[in-house]
């Protein structure tokens, strides 16, 4: 397969927001924070990491379906699972069609609370491509598109430049990653400006409570004591690089950063980002190198995993989901 490189010129997508909810903030907010979904039934799958941890999948697997039909993994973001509101709307569309569905738990994330003692963190990607394998070697004939949201899409693209030439021409038909953070350090100042504190603080309230659950359970692991005010890099530097073996937060960012590795990426790619996202930096590609199985949307409005839509004929104001079902059925396995 030949691979042409150019300059990226990202594709303007339409996206009309529901009435009265346009802003960036109302879309990150109402759209990605609440959800009315129960939860799909599914059967718990542990994967064994070489370093002793286990990562949990859930997996929804409908009731005609065959190994040789469609697989969906799906990836959760910052302080999500696989209870995250888009997740379970994704899993309940597609397994109405047949797909199988698997939702990805980063480690201690979901299922597998308190079976990971090393934390997540942005540059593991290798325990995706562990879930990857162990799923593609159970079920060699079924075709898999991976769906990975925020965080999770940046681990995506991380995996998927890193391990460019084993997923070529493999099972992996497809990546789509939603709004990656794929320059970890520009997306945390974003993080911390003045109009999106609400965010930060919300992030740190829940990476808090995920420190304090590993080191009551964990009972040999050294207490650790955060300042009364704190920021997102203030966490990483106090808390996630030491955790995890890097020098610093910067050296972590540095380090694990995506879009060094995305120009090597080698399989079907599509990555949406949302100019308005008060999140991360939709901008972090431009001016990049990409080959032509790499393309890149956008959008005006939608904030973070917002997408909420002006409702039109066999629509509902999804948008996001209405999208990522076209682009899945596009491969035409369906």
């Amino acid at each position: 397969m030949l691979f042409n490189y150019g300059v990226l010129v990202s594709i303007e997508l339409p996206f009309d927001p529901f009435p009265l909810i346009s802003g960036s903030h109302q879309q990150t907010i109402i759209g990605s924070f609440f959800n009315l979904h129960s939860e799909p039934a599914s059967a718990t799958r542990f994967v064994h990491l070489p370093d002793g941890d286990k990562i949990a999948l859930e997996i929804t697997t409908p009731k005609n379906w065959e190994p040789t039909q469609m697989t969906v993994v799906m990836i959760h973001g910052l302080c999500g699972s696989h209870r995250s509101s888009y997740l379970i709307r994704l899993t309940k569309r597609l397994s109405l069609k047949g797909v199988r569905c698997v939702r990805f738990n980063m480690r201690g994330c979901g299922s597998g609370k308190g079976h990971a003692r090393q934390i997540y963190h942005s540059g593991r990607s290798d325990d995706l491509w562990f879930a990857l394998q162990e799923l593609t070697r159970e079920n060699p004939l079924s075709p898999i598109v991976i769906v990975g949201f925020s965080l999770g899409g940046h681990i995506l693209l991380k995996m998927a430049g890193e391990r460019n030439v084993q997923l070529s021409g493999g099972q992996v038909q497809q990546i789509i990653a939603i709004s990656p953070p794929t320059d970890l350090f520009l997306s945390v100042q974003r993080l911390g400006s003045p109009s999106n504190l609400i965010y930060e603080r919300y992030f740190l309230r829940m990476l808090r409570a995920n420190v304090q659950f590993r080191h009551e359970f964990f009972e040999d692991l050294s207490p650790v004591v955060f300042p009364r005010k704190m920021s997102f890099y203030n966490f990483d530097e106090i808390y996630t690089a030491p955790q995890c073996g890097f020098a610093h937060a910067m050296d972590y960012y540095q380090k694990c950063s995506s879009h060094f590795l995305v120009p090597e990426i080698r399989v079907p790619c599509r990555i949406l980002f949302a100019e308005d996202d008060p999140i991360i930096c939709p901008s972090s590609l431009d001016r990049l190198l990409l080959p032509d199985v790499v393309t890149i949307y956008k959008t005006k409005k939608g904030g973070h995993l917002g997408y909420l839509a002006t409702p039109k004929k066999n629509k509902s104001v999804r948008w996001m989901d209405h999208l990522l079902d076209e682009w899945i059925s596009e491969r035409g396995i369906l």
